[in-house]
């Protein structure tokens, strides 16, 4: 046995080990849920024993092991290894079963990823009932949660860059299993604090997937595939979590949509068999051996150097570099930071002012309650238009229909007459078309070197419009909602010019332009 193999054994053991260690210390926060049962799970100033201490104690040792586990061995011995040898990379393969699998489990990782944000809004009313205190003090809760996942966004992209796409996906599961103990909290602070963490495993789970997925997919396939499976994962984490609060919550309170973090936790763990390294990232680190079974795997070949042909990147599809890297940086960040003013924001607030205007919380609740409807068809057609149009144009289409329905809230607000329903509805498709294509576009944007945590910021910047959003409420310094339209409408509309500027067409493309690298004809 070689001295590699051994590492990489010890890596495998002390993983299995945190992941242990985390599940035992969320176990014996369970004796602590099943002691409110007469009183319907209510919690509410019960002291913490030993138990439930010493198991916080070791879901925070077992993180630690399954990190170290998971951190990479040799990279330094193994660069020399990758000299002499050429690539052809998996976006150079045909598509098959393997990219099919792979989609697959990734929807699958986003919907379990997605439900835990996605039962924020489900656990509101019975905090506050449990509690005795405010819907303003209980929306600490979502706040920090959202705090939470700029910085896992943030974080989790450096990660990624360091440990690798599948690395950084495994042991944000494992922190979805140790955050289930929010269920078992019986002060609001606790679960604050919790909540916080939720969101910081929650928060890099998206920029860490779509890296992987831009990394693994044909060239020619990559652009719809990246936008159907945020779509999918996105859509089906929310059906998720509200199927859950309907069908567990009368039974075993709103602390049951936390404490289901364990087996879905869990089952991520597992599903991570089935998700490879990226074979990019593996050459990038010399470690070249696990990069030829994984590209072999996938229908890509690994020959020896040669003087091929090499075709140069297309004109304006070079390596992204300096004013045009930081120009496109900032026209995506804004474009995100709008997104979550409104979809945080705006839309949240929308119900309340029109039932302020006259009109009934039946009406004002089923034109957001239709929202749920209205994504899934617009996923569609963003994946299509992305990727038989245009990746930059599409873009730009979803941010200037965004604009032009807060042109109508403002217009509305402003002549004091008009229906909502289509200034609403252009709302709705807006946004839902940017979520689906800006973190698929970012991830076609940025060299590998600086990929992951590209998209972790850019994902980040949605989170922290939500926090703008949600500090406001609970300050209760919210604006007339066409001063909100009108505030938005700057940043989306500067988000225009400079994607119109700085923004490069990426469909089809090679991501080896990106870093420069040359790319055999």
């Amino acid at each position: 046995m070689n001295t590699t193999t051994w590492q990489d054994r010890q890596g495998i053991w002390a993983f299995a080990l945190g992941c242990a260690a985390v599940t035992a210390g969320v176990l014996l926060h369970i004796p602590m849920f099943l002691m409110g049962r007469a009183m319907h799970f209510m919690l509410a100033g019960m002291p913490m024993g030993l138990d439930m201490v010493f198991g916080m104690g070791l879901i925070i040792a077992g993180c630690a092991i399954a990190a170290w586990g998971l951190l990479p061995r040799d990279i330094a011995g193994q660069h020399s290894a990758a000299a002499g040898i050429e690539i052809a990379a998996p976006e150079d393969a045909p598509l098959g079963q393997r990219h099919w699998l792979l989609m697959t489990v990734l929807v699958l990782a986003l919907v379990i990823d997605t439900m835990k944000p996605a039962s924020l809004g489900f656990t509101v009313p019975g905090m506050v009932g449990e509690y005795g205190v405010s819907r303003e003090t209980v929306s600490l809760v979502p706040f920090f949660a959202l705090i939470g996942t700029v910085t896992g966004s943030v974080v989790w992209g450096v990660l990624a860059d360091i440990y690798g796409r599948k690395a950084t996906i495994l042991l944000s599961a494992v922190m979805f299993v140790g955050t289930s103990i929010c269920g078992a909290m019986p002060s609001l602070a606790w679960n604050i604090g919790m909540c916080f963490m939720m969101g910081a495993a929650a928060g890099g789970m998206l920029p860490v997937t779509y890296a992987l997925l831009a990394e693994m997919m044909p060239s020619r396939h990559r652009g719809w595939s990246l936008v159907l499976v945020g779509g999918l994962g996105a859509g089906g984490g929310y059906f998720a979590a509200s199927g859950a609060s309907t069908l567990l919550v009368p039974e075993y309170s709103w602390r049951i949509l936390w404490l289901i973090n364990l087996p879905t936790g869990l089952g991520l763990v597992f599903l991570g068999a089935l998700i490879p390294e990226s074979a990019k990232f593996l050459l990038a680190r010399g470690r070249v051996a696990e990069a030829q079974a994984v590209m072999a795997r996938f229908g890509a070949t690994v020959r020896p150097a040669s003087s091929a042909p090499i075709t140069p990147p297309p004109p304006g599809r070079g390596a992204l570099t300096g004013l045009q890297l930081y120009g496109k940086l900032t026209a995506l960040s804004l474009t995100g930071l709008s997104w979550g003013l409104i979809n945080f924001g705006l839309l949240l607030w929308l119900p309340a002012h029109f039932v302020a205007q006259g009109l009934s919380m039946e009406v004002a609740s089923r034109l957001l309650a239709e929202s749920a409807l209205i994504a899934f068809p617009t996923i569609f057609a963003g994946a299509l238009l992305y990727s038989l149009w245009s990746t930059k144009w599409a873009l730009e289409t979803a941010i200037a229909i965004t604009l032009l329905g807060l042109g109508g809230v403002l217009r509305m607000e402003l002549l004091g007459t008009g229906s909502p329903v289509l200034p609403v509805a252009m709302l709705i498709v807006g946004i839902n078309g940017i979520i689906a294509i800006l973190l698929p576009y970012t991830a076609e944007s940025f060299p590998l070197r600086i990929r992951a945590r590209a998209i972790g910021w850019v994902a980040a910047c949605t989170k922290a419009g939500g926090v703008i959003a949600q500090a406001l409420f609970i300050a209760r310094l919210v604006p007339s909602i066409g001063i909100v339209a009108g505030a938005i409408m700057a940043p989306m509309a500067l988000a225009f010019v400079l994607t119109a500027l700085f923004g490069k067409e990426t469909r089809g493309g090679d991501l080896r332009h990106l870093d420069g690298e040359p790319v055999p004809a």
